[in-house]
């Protein structure tokens, strides 16, 4: 069987989701999440919408942290894949700035309304020791 990906635009409900981690504003871009989204960030795997914005809190409000998404494709099946570069520091320590390449790969139940079965992150690598 033969599949396809294709370089992309990035969709708003992308840059949406992007935007919400940054601010920690979840609103509609977590939209595409449900209790039945499954993330794996790394080893961590978390489950539930009320889980997924919980550990980005977690792990994301000690920082001042920016993403751009670099590149996004669209694969057959659902699946979507985003390549970027996080821009963070510690609020304790703004000038300490570390950049870390990021993929995320989205695994979408459906497109209208877009909803997220699993995503899966990778993150790094990165000075750790420079934002924790």
């Amino acid at each position: 069987m033969e599949h396809t990906t294709r370089a992309t635009a990035v969709p708003d409900w992308v840059l949406k989701f992007m935007d919400a981690i940054d601010t920690l504003e979840f609103g509609e871009g977590f939209a595409p999440l449900t209790e039945d989204t499954d993330m794996f960030f790394g080893t961590a795997h978390i489950q539930g919408v009320e889980a997924i914005k919980a550990f980005f809190v977690k792990i994301d409000a000690p920082l001042i942290i920016t993403h751009e998404v670099l590149e996004f494709w669209a694969a057959d099946d659902g699946v979507r894949l985003l390549r970027g570069e996080a821009t963070m520091a510690r609020k304790s320590d703004p000038d300490q700035v570390v950049r870390a390449p990021f993929m995320h790969i989205f695994y979408l139940d459906r497109e209208e309304p877009v909803r997220i079965r699993t995503l899966r992150i990778t993150a790094g690598p990165l000075e750790t020791d420079a934002v924790m």
